[in-house]
């Protein structure tokens, strides 16, 4: 059947299923080459906590240390306070020789922070406690240090997220690792004479 157009009704019905397809890509591509609302920028901030006391002295048979300046700090998000880097430990470590008469070769630190039991708190999967090589002047090699003498260095370690808890975190621990050996002072002489004219 014919109508006075002289479309078929197969061929109205085709010539509306295209209109209609062709009416929908416009949309799409129309609505694709509208501009969205700008979403608010994410906004991460850092998280401070204090540490109490501000500084800590400690004294071992041959080396004591001081620990200051400490501070924990995470990154979060502002908005949903979701934690974007995970809280981390920093100060400056000052350690000193007391012997009179060793002298102490650093090897290292580890920090371990113990909580309210004496037992160590442990890290979240995927981080582990840092150890951290003590550096001699310029960086280079262990640091050693005479009777006397002292060494400071800049500390970030890794912080635990449990030890964040209130009354969770009973001390920091800090191991140090070193060498002693002997100090000596020996004078050594050499005669000499100055040839005259």
């Amino acid at each position: 059947m014919r109508s006075e157009t002289g479309m078929t009704g197969a061929g109205k019905n085709a010539r509306r299923i295209g209109a209609v397809a062709g009416l929908a890509a416009v949309l799409v591509l129309g609505a694709g080459c509208t501009q969205k609302p700008t979403s608010a920028a994410l906004v991460v901030k850092d998280k401070l906590y204090a540490v109490t006391p501000g500084v800590l002295k400690v004294r071992s048979a041959l080396v004591s240390g001081e620990f200051s300046d400490m501070k924990v700090t995470e990154r979060v998000e502002e908005i949903s306070g979701k934690v974007t880097t995970p809280a981390m430990l920093s100060g400056k470590l000052l350690l000193k020789n007391m012997s009179a008469d060793q002298s102490v070769q650093l090897i290292g630190t580890k920090f371990v922070f113990v909580d309210m039991q004496g037992k160590a708190i442990p890290f979240e999967p995927g981080r582990l406690a840092t150890s951290m090589k003590m550096s001699g002047q310029y960086g280079a090699g262990e640091r050693r240090l005479e009777p006397g003498q002292e060494s400071s260095q800049a500390v970030e370690t890794e912080f635990p997220a449990d030890a964040l808890n209130a009354k969770r975190l009973r001390e920091i621990r800090i191991d140090v690792s070193y060498l002693p050996s002997p100090y000596r002072e020996d004078a050594l002489s050499f005669p000499v004479t100055i040839g005259g004219k």
